[in-house]
């Protein structure tokens, strides 16, 4: 056998462990078995509806197990997945759909009525329910007996923050060697078994199903994140593992309260999407909740750098080490190697990384050279090879030519007990070109403007405080809850901020 061909990951995964249980959604439960058979008939309805190997279908699902049948059935027929974001606006949805050139679409019964939108703008393009789907009479479905690693599986949408956004090629080698490196730093075990609270539309759910699939654990799948249920199936579901952003984090510490601790099976929290404050990993230890920080993108296939918990203090706000498979270097300029502990780009490599974006070698080529993706992150490694992310490149503030990374300014904000939410934008000054302002949702009502300032003031270089601090109900965030900054220059551009003003 090739070595770039490996038996299709789910029929293997049903004929090794066909009765240990894949997934459960709400009170349904299947076995490997169960969800092979299930998969395999959906296969063969969309081969009925005229759904082929090679094309690129759009998928507007939510999480829920059809979902996941979905997903694997165009998995079993070499399907190419176009996975969009339900939170898009109608027009962008299209969007995509005209650019990865969808031969049709499949979405969730509650987003119906934009089918015929989607048709409005792409005659073409045929469009069906996930109702449709499953009352169709199946065909038998031609499903492939190997996956080549080099094919797409999946195609996901990056925001970007130039321009349109862009497909994230992302193949079948890609999920395999993202679960093998995941495995290889966590650790794997036949007690394991991962709670997706994350919507499945983004990597980060996404590369738990894969996992699920080629280690054979149990996934929890939860239509969307809800602390206290969240809790609740960590002890009845022998829960093991489970992927957070920070807000989601915060949120489970807090409703477990000062008593409270998480079961001893409890192995880790995968925490992604930015660096987490000082006090949220201090409260962790307390909880016994080992927490790995880490960092990926999708066009890494989720995680690529971990930081495990035995350095969670010694090296705070480090993202950590690269995952086995995975290599990562800072460049200060193009083909120059930054010094340790000083900042550039963050270049990584490995057999998670994309080959490339959809339909755009342009991108492709200026982002991929010999192998390694230039990120567009900036950060630094220490001399022991730990990684500090410090910022989007596009997000940098320079202020009298000195460089401002907004999550610098925001873990400080953060770190005030008072503040549970925090974003910084550089806004434009006549005689510094650009000043950071700060966005922040308050714990703590009493909490003055003035207050924040001078808290900062303390432990910030001058430059780095914000000269205005605007508090708002809750911050703009994508999908993935991550924050969005773009929006917040929007709203700022709009004068939807009013400021308790004092002068400095």
């Amino acid at each position: 056998m090739q070595s770039n061909v490996m038996p299709n990951f789910l029929k293997k995964r049903a004929f090794l462990t066909p009765d240990r249980i894949a997934v459960y959604f709400e009170n349904q439960t299947l076995t490997f078995k169960e969800l092979y058979r299930s998969s395999a008939k959906t296969a063969g309805q969309l081969q009925g509806l005229g759904i082929q190997k090679d094309q690129f279908v759009g998928i507007l699902l939510k999480n829920q197990l059809d979902t996941v049948i979905i997903l694997l059935a165009l998995q079993l027929l070499g399907v190419r997945a176009v996975i969009l974001n339900n939170r898009l606006t109608p027009s962008e949805l299209a969007w995509q759909l005209e650019d990865s050139k969808a031969s049709s679409v499949i979405v969730d019964d509650s987003f119906s009525e934009l089918l015929a939108f989607f048709q409005g703008q792409q005659p073409t393009l045929s469009g069906m329910t996930v109702n449709q789907v499953f009352s169709s009479n199946p065909e038998e479905a031609d499903i492939l007996e190997e996956v080549t690693l080099a094919e797409i599986c999946t195609i996901m949408y990056t925001s970007g923050t130039t321009g349109y956004p862009k497909g994230v090629i992302q193949t079948y080698g890609n999920h395999w060697w993202s679960a093998v490196g995941s495995a290889l730093n966590l650790g794997l075990s036949e007690h394991d078994s991962w709670l997706c609270s994350v919507p499945i539309f983004h990597i980060s759910g996404y590369s738990i199903l894969m996992k699920s699939i080629i280690y054979g654990m149990p996934m929890v799948l939860h239509k969307k994140f809800d602390a206290k249920k969240a809790l609740a199936d960590i002890k009845e579901k022998r829960i093991t593992i489970m992927s957070v952003v920070g807000t989601m984090l915060t949120e489970m510490v807090e409703l477990l309260g000062k008593e409270q601790q998480l079961p001893e099976y409890f192995r880790c929290f995968l925490l992604g999407g930015g660096p987490a404050p000082l006090p949220l990993l201090q409260a962790c230890v307390e909880k016994g909740a080992p927490v790995f920080q880490t960092y990926g993108m999708t066009e890494t296939s989720s995680q690529i750098v971990t930081l495990s918990p035995e350095y969670s203090m010694v090296k705070l706000g480090s993202a950590g080490k690269p995952l086995f498979p995975s290599e990562i270097k800072i460049e200060v300029e193009r083909g120059r190697v930054a010094a340790p502990g000083q900042a550039g780009e963050i270049v990584v490599r490995g057999p998670n990384v994309t080959s490339g974006y959809l339909f755009r070698s342009d991108v492709t080529m200026e982002k991929i050279r010999d192998g390694w993706l230039y990120t567009g992150d900036i950060g630094y490694m220490d001399d022991e090879g730990f990684l500090y992310v410090l910022d989007r490149r596009s997000d940098l503030i320079i202020s009298g030519g000195e460089n401002i990374y907004p999550a610098e300014v925001e873990g400080i904000i953060l770190s005030h007990p008072g503040v549970s939410e925090a974003g910084v934008i550089g806004i434009e000054d006549d005689k510094w070109g650009q000043v950071p302002v700060a966005v922040a949702v308050r714990r703590d009502d009493q909490l003055s403007e003035e207050e924040l300032r001078e808290f900062c003031q303390e432990r910030l270089a001058k430059y780095k405080v914000p000269k205005a601090v605007y508090f708002v109900e809750k911050l703009p965030r994508n999908a993935s809850k991550k924050l969005l900054r773009r929006e917040l220059r929007e709203w700022l551009n709009e004068g939807r901020f009013h400021h308790e003003h004092s002068e400095n």
